[in-house]
């Protein structure tokens, strides 16, 4: 991965994390090399902030999440600010960033993860929160905060890991502080491509979603939160609803049938 970010036509920059929209996609960079990408509380906030620019810009069609650098993704959250933490600190800590993982996963356009390098932490948590995700043969997957810290996960991001990672492979990865490498990973399921220039492969994803009924793709994403949430039976119908009364798909089927291109609007 390259040091900067892809270059854009717009850009808001708060030094450690870069938000750049450029032809439809915004790119958030965690932008702390030297540090691992680490994430300050401040980081944290700017990307729940970029979450609300992507609902509410109607130009966004997708969001892609990368590291600066090549040595990490994210390697969890900077330690240097649990220095004064207690009981009651932590729960709070842990509800502010299960508040930051939730507003990520609900995110209305498909979100790409980017991973090179070490993904670990709350760095796993975010990837996890990810539509889509591509690696580097350089991935390094884990919270060894066993041997590390001795902290503990919130129920939501050990649920969230459950899910994608399985029990047996998170409950293995947690107790003995263990990595997985980008090939365990891909056996998984969590990522679906290992590639030397993650850069590249999820800009050409970018390229694919941008083509795709955004309409769908919204729907997927949020009949998945709803059945993660229940465990099981969901009321859809205000999604289906949605679907089959919007103009896209009204004018998508006159055009399939005309068999003319037809240009998706998100409406």
């Amino acid at each position: 991965m390259t040091e900067n970010p892809p270059e854009a036509t717009s850009a808001v920059s708060s030094g450690d994390l870069l938000v750049d929209l450029a032809d439809g996609v915004l790119t958030i960079t965690f932008n702390r090399p030297a540090a691992r990408n680490a994430m300050t509380w401040d980081m944290y906030m700017g990307l729940a902030e970029a979450c609300e620019e992507a609902d509410s810009d109607a130009s966004v069609r997708v969001m892609v999440l990368r590291g600066a650098g090549d040595r990490a993704f994210v390697a969890g959250t900077d330690i240097a600010q649990f220095t004064e933490f207690d009981g009651p600190a932590g729960v709070a800590y842990e509800q502010r960033i299960s508040a930051v993982l939730t507003r990520l996963r609900a995110v209305d356009v498909p979100v790409i993860a980017a991973i090179d390098g070490y993904c670990v932490g709350g760095g796993l948590g975010i990837a996890a929160c990810a539509d889509l995700r591509v690696a580097s043969p350089r991935a390094r997957f884990g919270v060894p905060i066993a041997r590390t810290l001795g902290n503990c996960l919130s129920g939501d991001t050990l649920s969230l890991l459950i899910d994608l990672l399985g029990r047996g492979r998170v409950v293995d990865m947690l107790l003995r502080a263990r990595f997985i490498e980008a090939d365990e990973a891909l056996t998984a399921g969590f990522v679906g491509l290992i590639t030397d220039d993650v850069d590249q492969a999820a800009a050409e994803w970018a390229e694919t979603l941008k083509g795709h009924a955004p309409l769908t793709m919204w729907s997927v994403k949020e009949v998945v939160r709803r059945l993660a949430a229940s465990g099981g039976s969901i009321d859809d119908a205000d999604v289906v609803e949605r679907i089959y009364g919007s103009e896209d798909f009204h004018n998508a089927v006159g055009a399939f049938i005309a068999k003319t291109p037809y240009e998706w609007t998100g409406r």
